[in-house]
């Protein structure tokens, strides 16, 4: 079996790392293919006037100057056509209700299903003044990640995996499927001395009973099937 692993805060990055660190014990063939730089809050923007760099750093590893959506189609065009799925993530964050519209993780996974590979995104909220245990995010998202691979191919067109961040003591994060939350992020700003500076917080958003926002918000696992 062959994985495609990409992301948008970049190929050096720790969640990056951290969901290889789950996938290799697998075995099957694992490609690399993520941004040179980091490339949060690019949505599905991709790129089709300029030559897009790729940078190859190692035996199936790549650095692509581009937008994660650039990455997966250089990745499942050019470099692994019979990839038989990519992961986007780790995120350093949550992608939750329609975050998913303007992620860079989401638009990767979404860009591999629009070329017929199942894609699923991976993001990791992050709670205020906490640091993420990558060790213990790999522990949590192996066997979700596992039970959707184990599966001859997901009834979605693609996946998005939220790993929660509970108190610490709270008892194991449970598995929770649910739909996404369609109401808008915390959408204020404030005056700059130029124009308006965005004062939202994601902590803050509005979140509508039974959703990925709020199930990931009360410390559950979420998993939300997409289509196109």
């Amino acid at each position: 079996m062959k994985f495609v692993l990409t992301n948008d805060d970049g190929y050096d990055a720790a969640g990056l790392a951290a969901l290889r660190a789950v996938v290799e014990p697998w075995g099957g063939e694992l490609w690399m293919v993520a941004p040179l730089e980091p490339q949060s809050y690019m949505g599905h923007r991709v790129t089709t006037m300029d030559e897009i760099s790729v940078e190859q750093t190692g035996p199936r590893e790549y650095r692509v100057g581009g937008t994660p959506a650039d990455c997966a189609r250089i990745a499942l065009r050019c470099l692994v056509p019979d990839a038989d799925w990519l992961f986007s993530g780790i995120n350093h964050g949550g992608n939750l209700g329609v975050d998913v519209y303007i992620s860079g993780t989401v638009a990767a996974a979404r860009e591999a299903a629009l070329l017929g590979c199942p894609g699923i995104a991976i993001s990791h909220y992050r709670a205020r003044g906490r640091e993420f245990d990558w060790p213990l995010a790999q522990r949590r998202l192996a066997p979700v990640l596992r039970s959707l691979i184990d599966t001859k191919r997901p009834t979605a067109d693609y996946w998005n995996i939220n790993l929660p961040q509970p108190p610490e003591g709270a008892p194991e994060p449970e598995l929770q499927h649910c739909v996404l939350d369609r109401r808008p992020l915390d959408v204020r700003f404030r005056r700059g001395e130029a124009g308006y500076v965005y004062a939202g917080t994601y902590q803050g958003r509005p979140f509508e009973p039974d959703t990925d926002v709020a199930h990931c918000f009360a410390g559950r696992i979420t998993l939300t099937s997409l289509h196109l």
